[in-house]
């Protein structure tokens, strides 16, 4: 079992002289006695895999599902150019190994924020299946990046319910895609420029289950460091029950370059749209298990049942 810093900072070069510091953190909760998060926090690569079918099987599920992308070359030599193309292709290893380890009593949700560049610049390539969150707390805005696949999104979607209501819904666990069960599999995708002072938040819902996104914001615009603020974030959720297993990792941007401070912001784009030339650009200029015991003190990846 790794060790979790207090934080860490990371810098590849050549490239923006972009500085990752992030904490990260699991608790099983006060009333499940197994803990079915994965997590991986190692530079570029930032998830968070919220496992479901119960006893062992979630577990399972979102290990190897973690594990699956330990196999992405690029977390070896700490390039950052990991691609959404690449991404899916180990999403479909890990959706093909939870069928194989476990049929159809397993699946998982995986939500998280890859760290790109492109033309020089940096992203967030947020990825999401499922109802686990990325949030991130930009310039003074926070916003919910990733969108749940969830019957109750689809209800919020059609206007038959409001978001305030889909929190005490009786169907809200229900998630509509998911690796490893199911028909959808494949994930959605953002691309956003990473701007100085960024803070991304990555949890399971165990977290937002049980803290309403103004008390997410208040601990993510009061902690500064970023151990602290997922070891607040976590306790908070215990405190207001700790229903489920809960899981977060925060991320924060520093020493940004851009070539001129412009950039543009895509809220999606389509699941087949993964191929590197269909990522946005800026307009002016035209992880996972991570390798151990190596980079242990680089990062961290947590499968099933971690500390309390």
């Amino acid at each position: 079992m790794n060790q979790l810093p207090t934080s860490v900072s990371s810098t590849t070069q050549p490239g923006p002289a972009l500085s990752l510091t992030y904490g990260y953190g699991t608790d099983r909760g006060l009333r499940r006695e197994l803990n079915e998060d994965s997590y991986i926090a190692a530079d570029p690569v930032f998830a968070v895999a919220d496992g479901m079918g119960g006893h062992e099987a979630g577990e399972i599920a979102s290990g190897l599902c973690v594990r699956a992308l330990a196999g992405i070359p690029q977390l070896a030599t700490g390039e950052r150019s990991i691609t959404a193309s690449v991404l899916q292709q180990y999403l479909v290893r890990a959706d093909n190994s939870i069928r194989e380890a476990a049929g159809a009593r397993a699946g998982t949700t995986l939500t998280g924020a890859v760290v790109v560049e492109q033309m020089g610049m940096p992203y967030w390539l947020v990825l999401n299946i499922g109802d686990s969150r990325t949030y991130r707390l930009s310039q003074g805005r926070f916003e919910q990046i990733s969108v749940d696949h969830s019957e109750v999104q689809e209800l919020v979607d059609a206007g038959e319910i409001t978001a305030q209501e889909a929190t005490v819904h009786p169907r809200r666990h229900v998630v509509t895609r998911a690796l490893g069960t199911g028909d959808e599999t494949e994930a959605d995708y953002w691309l956003l420029p990473v701007e100085e002072g960024d803070r991304v938040l990555v949890c399971s819902d165990g977290l937002t289950g049980e803290l309403a996104d103004e008390d997410i914001l208040r601990i993510l615009s009061t902690v500064a460091q970023p151990q602290d603020a997922v070891d607040a974030l976590i306790q908070a959720a215990l405190r207001s029950g700790g229903r489920d297993n809960v899981t977060a990792i925060v991320v924060d941007a520093s020493n940004v370059a851009h070539d001129d401070g412009a950039g543009t912001t895509a809220p999606r784009y389509s699941p087949g749209d993964t191929d590197e030339e269909t990522l946005p650009r800026p307009l002016a200029n035209g992880a996972v298990t991570q390798p151990l015991p190596e980079q242990a003190e680089a990062g961290a990846v947590i499968e099933g049942e971690p500390r309390r």
